[in-house]
């Protein structure tokens, strides 16, 4: 199995638990750069710093993910691995193209995400910024998701955006505590517990 493991926006003080257990339980730690080698470095110094180039050049990047697949596929087939990352690996991170990757090639593979404080998150406390209300989060391109928290009547929300484009939807309630539960697709509930979320997604255009 290979986990990607969130690292936070860069303080080793803001490592979660849970990602210290990870890292110290692992077979293998992978990461994409010193800063994360840096990060992880206290609790598994034989981590391996795999290249992730900046570039637009896309030829170059999939030569690079092949060859990072192929590096750490056979140790995720036998045993758990990490792959850390700054931040949270499901927001804006390499981790989603890598695991599209590694499915293509060793599909048996299974993969799972632990979350990180994101820079999103960790912004508004560095520049003491309060976010109330509804905001925009984007990396450039175009708007095809969205997140609404507190979502009290689910099942309605999600036939008023379908009118509008959205045909993805997963609503996740009491997330990380006892009674956790993730519905998805058309299977929504009339009505939501207050501490929940509903993600929303329209096909890229």
């Amino acid at each position: 199995m290979l986990v990607g493991v969130g690292l936070g926006p860069g303080d080793p003080e803001l490592l979660t638990l849970r990602a210290v257990r990870l890292l110290r339980e692992a077979a293998a730690v992978f990461v994409p750069g010193k800063l994360a080698y840096d990060l992880v470095q206290p609790y598994r110094p034989d981590a391996v710093v795999l290249k992730f180039p900046m570039t637009s050049d896309e030829d170059y990047i999939r030569r690079c993910l092949e060859e990072n697949a192929d590096r750490i596929a056979p140790q995720a087939l036998d045993g758990l691995v990490v792959f850390g990352i700054i931040g949270d690996p499901n927001f804006y991170s390499t981790f989603s193209r890598l695991c599209e990757v590694i499915g293509e090639h060793y599909p048996e593979i299974s993969f799972a995400t632990e979350p990180g404080i994101s820079s999103i998150t960790a912004f508004a406390s560095v520049a003491n910024v309060p976010v109330a209300g509804g905001f925009l989060v984007s990396d450039g391109s175009g708007l095809e998701s969205r997140i609404f928290m507190k979502v009290r009547r689910p099942a309605a929300l999600a036939a008023d955006l379908k009118e509008r484009g959205y045909s993805e939807f997963v609503l996740v309630e009491r997330m990380f505590l006892p009674e956790q539960q993730v519905y998805r697709g058309d299977d929504l509930p009339e009505e939501s517990d207050y501490f929940s979320i509903l993600f929303a997604r329209r096909p890229h255009e």
